[in-house]
């Protein structure tokens, strides 16, 4: 499983350089959803993929069993989530009041109001 999600986090890392690249402010953006996405995907497949074990150590032990999963990428992931939510949501609003005063979404546009 952890070589499938390799070449999906490389793909979604691709895809976000790209369209970063493009002149266009919403491509932009788009592109910096999938970086916040290919990140997170990339903290859970270096975290290793435990399918089906709890984050819990039994009580009366002190290492946990064989299979467990690590709660801790679990909660950066969760933090990761809502902190580029909020990215998001100010980047929409910029995009929004820019493309009301410019009137243009192409930021060679955008630089040749800037008098």
């Amino acid at each position: 499983m952890e070589p499938v999600m390799a070449v999906v986090v490389g793909a979604l890392f691709a895809a976000s350089v790209y369209m970063m690249l493009r002149r266009s402010i919403v491509k932009l953006v788009i592109g910096l959803i999938l970086l916040s996405n290919a990140a997170n995907l990339l903290i859970f497949t270096v975290s290793g993929l435990t399918r089906g074990a709890p984050p819990l150590i039994p009580e009366g032990l002190e290492v946990p069993p064989d299979a467990w999963a690590d709660p801790l990428p679990q909660a950066l992931i969760l933090t990761a989530i809502v902190i580029g939510f909020g990215v998001l949501a100010f980047a929409v609003v910029l995009i929004h009041r820019a493309y009301e005063v410019v009137g243009e979404d192409d930021m060679d546009q955008m630089r040749s109001t800037d008098t």
